[in-house]
This record gives C-alpha cells, structure tokens and sequence, in this order.
C-alpha cells in the first residue's frame, strides 16, 4: 500500500512519448504489484519490477536489442544503466553522480522536459543536415567555378575577392539558417487517457 508518488507530469510526459512513436518503460526495485499500480498511473504499459540496482544495466541491454534505449535517471542507482543507454538523461534534481554520467541533464525536474529534449535534438539534427546539404552544394558547384573549369568555355574567370565574399556569405548563410532553429517552439501536443 505505501509506494512513492508518481509526478504531475508523469502522465502527460509518458503521453508525449508514445504519441512520439516511443514506447516507454518502467525499470523499479518495488514488488510486481506496486510497479503495476504507478505504471497504469502513469500511463506505462510496459514494465520491469523486483529489479535489483544491479540489474538495471541487463534490462537495458535487453532492451537495446530492440533499438535505440535513452534512460532516464536521477540515483546513484542508475548512473551505470544511464552509462549504457544510448542516450542518459540525467534529472537535475538527481545525484551528483546520475547528472556527471548522464548524456543530458534536465535542469527542471520535470518529466516533460524529456520529450522537449527529444524534439530539440531532432530539430537540431535537422538543421545540422540542412547545413550540410547546403555547404556541399555551394562547395560543389563553387570551387569548380573558383579553380577556372568554365575558363577555357566561357572565358570566367572568378576573382579570389569574390569567391572570398562568397565563402563568407556561405558561413553566414549556415549561421542564419542555424539560427531560424530559435523561432521554433518546443510545445508538446498529447492527449492524457
């Protein structure tokens, strides 16, 4: 009957992740039937109980068998199943010792900042390739023009000032377009069961 209540926001981030395309699970020391009760709280369909602190690192090998694992964490317990994940997201209201292991550290100690960390770095990876793609192009096309292949066809010839400017307004370009990545909202749209 006595167990440790589950956060606010448990439910709304577990909802998050799935409508994500993520399946969460649960991993806890507690007795089958009390990892039962917070996990349909929560949200959880899926769930490991009776784990010992030990334990944690097996469960999350198993479990990158089936594909990418980020581990979420806040004990000491966990730092060395936050050390397997692929990807350790460390609360900041944690241990020193989960916060240094962890990949990422949540300042806020709320389970929605989890799928808001999610949605950052697909943006940001987004907007990593876009600026390569770009950059790529630019030089493709670029250092042809700039080392005189159209020369001896059409007689250009680029001056070192403007392919210098042109590199530049390359570099900016990447900047600018990394920047636009500002204007984009981290709002989280779930329906809570």
């Amino acid at each position: 009957a006595v167990a440790d209540e589950i956060k606010e926001d448990s439910p709304a981030a577990v909802a998050v992740l799935k409508s994500m395309g993520l399946t969460p699970y649960m991993i806890t020391g507690d007795n089958k039937r009390t990892a039962q009760a917070i996990a349909k709280k929560a949200g959880i369909d899926k769930f490991f109980a009776e784990v010992l602190p030990e334990e944690k690192v097996a469960y999350v090998k198993q479990l990158q068998r089936k594909g990418k694992v980020a581990m979420v964490g806040d004990g000491i317990n966990d730092a060395p199943a936050l050390a397997q994940a692929d990807i350790g997201i460390a609360m900041g209201s944690g241990t020193d010792v989960a916060m240094e292991t962890g990949n990422i550290v949540l300042m806020k100690n709320s389970l929605l900042d989890v799928p808001r960390a999610i949605k950052l770095s697909k943006m940001t990876m987004s907007k990593i390739k876009q600026n390569m793609f770009w950059a790529l192009i630019y030089n493709v096309l670029g250092i042809p023009i700039a080392a005189g292949v159209l020369y001896p066809f059409t007689g250009w010839l680029l001056s070192p000032v403007i392919a210098g400017g042109a590199m530049a307004m390359s570099s900016v370009s990447v900047v600018t377009n990394s920047l636009l990545l500002r204007r984009k909202s981290l709002k989280l749209k779930a329906k809570i069961k």
